[in-house]
C-alpha cells in the first residue's frame, strides 16, 4: 500500500494518541488483586478482563474524534465500517492470559491499513514504557522520551537461531509437530512471549516467531513493526499473513527460509 507522506503523519500522530489513551486506562487494572478474567469459550480458557474492554473503548473514542470515516475491527467490540479505505486493527491487551498472571509481555496492538494489509504497526507495553512502531520510514522503539531506530538481526543458521512462540502445543497436534521440528534445530526456544516475541525481534535480540492460529488483530501490528525494521513475515506457505492464521515472522529472508523448508517438509506440517 502506498500512501501520502502526509497522511501517514497524521495516522502516526492518531495512533500514538490511541497507545496513550489505551495504556491511561488499561495500566491501572494490571497486577490488581481483584481483577476478575471472564471465559469467552466454553472449553479451554480464553480470557478478556475490563481492561481489555476499556483499553479499546479508549481507542475508539480517539478515532471517533480524528479519523471517523475510517473502519475498524478491534477484538473486543468487532467491526466498524467505514468509507475512507482505512482499517484500524485493534487488539487492547495482547497477552491477557500474561496480564492476568502479572507478566509484562503483554501488549497494546494498533494496525492501519487497507485490505491489503497494514502500512503502520505499534507495539506497545505500558508498564515497561516501550513502544515499538514500524512505518515505510521504518522501525523505532519510543522510551523515555526518545526514539531509537531498531533492526532485525543479520542472517544466521538456524543452529544458532532463538525461535519463540506462545503456546508450548502451538495449534494442532500437526501444527505442533511441524514447529517442534524447526525448534530441535534452533539454539534456543523461548515460549509464552505473546506480541513482545514480535518486538524482540524487530529489535535484533531474536530470529523467529513461528505461531498458528492467529487472528487479524493479533498479527497486524507486529507485522507492519517486524517489516519495517527488515524482517519477513508470512503464513507457513510464504503467502500474506495479515488475515492471521499459521504465521512466520523472521529476522531476515535467509532464516526465514531455511525455518519454511522445514515447516514445507514436515508431514502435513504445510497442509
Amino acid at each position: 500500500m502506498k500512501i501520502d507522506p502526509d497522511l501517514l503523519g497524521e495516522l502516526e500522530t492518531v495512533a500514538h494518541q490511541m497507545a496513550d489513551a489505551a495504556g491511561a486506562v488499561i495500566l491501572p487494572y494490571f497486577r490488581a488483586p481483584s481483577l476478575d478474567a471472564e471465559n469467552k469459550l466454553s472449553e479451554g480458557f480464553d480470557p478478556v478482563t475490563v481492561a481489555d474492554r476499556a483499553g479499546e473503548e479508549a481507542m475508539r473514542e480517539v478515532l471517533a474524534r480524528h479519523r471517523p470515516d475510517d473502519a475498524i475491527f478491534g477484538e473486543e467490540a468487532g467491526h466498524t465500517p467505514g468509507s475512507s479505505g482505512l482499517t484500524w486493527v485493534l487488539d487492547p491487551i495482547d497477552g491477557t492470559r500474561g496480564f492476568i498472571s502479572g507478566t509484562p509481555t503483554w501488549g497494546v496492538l494498533i494496525a492501519v491499513g487497507d485490505a491489503s494489509g497494514p502500512v503502520l504497526g505499534i507495539v506497545d507495553q505500558p508498564y515497561t514504557g516501550e513502544r515499538f512502531i514500524g512505518t515505510p520510514a521504518g522501525a523505532a522503539l519510543l522510551r523515555a522520551g526518545q526514539r531509537r531506530p531498531i533492526h532485525t538481526r543479520p542472517a544466521r543458521p538456524l543452529r544458532e537461531a532463538t525461535v519463540f512462540t506462545t503456546f508450548p502445543e502451538v495449534g494442532t497436534d500437526i501444527e505442533g509437530s511441524a514447529f517442534r521440528a524447526v525448534a530441535e534445530r534452533a539454539n534456543l526456544t523461548r515460549y509464552g512471549m505473546d506480541c513482545y516475541a514480535y518486538a524482540l525481534v524487530a529489535s535484533g535480540q531474536v530470529d523467529l516467531v513461528i505461531e498458528a492460529g492467529l487472528q487479524a488483530y493479533d498479527i497486524q501490528a507486529p507485522l507492519a513493526l517486524v517489516r519495517a525494521a527488515g524482517g519477513i513475515v508470512t503464513d507457513w506457505q510464504g503467502g500474506p499473513a495479515h488475515d492471521g492464521g499459521r504465521v512466520i515472522a523472521a529476522a531476515n529472508p535467509q532464516i526465514h527460509a531455511e525455518a519454511l523448508e522445514i515447516l514445507h517438509t514436515t508431514p502435513d506440517g504445510a497442509a
